[in-house]
């Protein structure tokens, strides 16, 4: 193996970084601004050229109240949103009367090998102030030999009212690619919001 030396080794030498070296930098690739939506769809943009992508949600606001926002993916460019998934799902809260404080696994809004869209908040607000921010990494989703992992993390005024964080990991069970991802509410609209798709570098 041959050893590579360097002799401008000092980092104000260094004129720029190799298009091969990863940089964690956040490449914004896509914004959809939600009015009265029955939902969010990216069925652009998800391919090889990145190892991650990671969606920002800002001030999503349902159009009704106590819904859940949600997300899945698909494999045939949008035509079908049903993915085989497994997750995990905690969360934690505290109650603005400061009478309720809870940090606690839930079981109910895991999956096991299921086709179901994932839940990403709950019981959200349709209060005038209310929304829901937070961010959804998925990683390799073009690879056709693993799995599709992604982690989530998002606060919500929740509808009580309390800030609510949910924390949400797992994989899509399929070695085909997730070419296209989808976001809505249970019930009703996405009143408001915005939603960005970044390629990490």
């Amino acid at each position: 193996m041959a050893l590579i030396s360097v002799s401008n080794n000092a980092l104000q030498n260094i004129t720029a970084v190799p298009a091969s070296v990863p940089t964690g930098a956040l490449v914004l690739l896509s914004t959809q601004t939600a009015s009265s939506s029955a939902s969010i769809s990216f069925t652009s943009g998800i391919d090889s050229t990145y190892d991650s992508y990671v969606f920002k949600f800002i001030n999503v606001h349902p159009s009704i109240d106590t819904v859940r926002f949600e997300f899945n993916g698909s494999t045939d460019g949008g035509s079908n949103y049903n993915v085989i998934k497994t997750t995990t799902y905690f969360s934690a809260y505290h109650a603005e009367a400061d009478d309720t404080a809870v940090l606690n696994y839930q079981t109910s809004r895991d999956l096991a090998q299921s086709t179901s869209f994932q839940n990403l908040g709950y019981s959200d607000s349709n209060n005038d102030d209310a929304s829901l921010s937070g961010t959804l990494q998925l990683f390799n989703p073009s690879s056709t030999t693993y799995v599709k992992h992604f982690i989530s993390e998002n606060n919500v005024m929740h509808a009580y009212p309390m800030p609510l964080s949910s924390y949400v990991a797992g994989y899509f069970n399929t070695t085909s690619a997730i070419n296209a991802i989808q976001f809505r509410y249970d019930a009703g609209n996405i009143d408001d919001g915005i939603i960005k798709m970044y390629g990490v570098k």
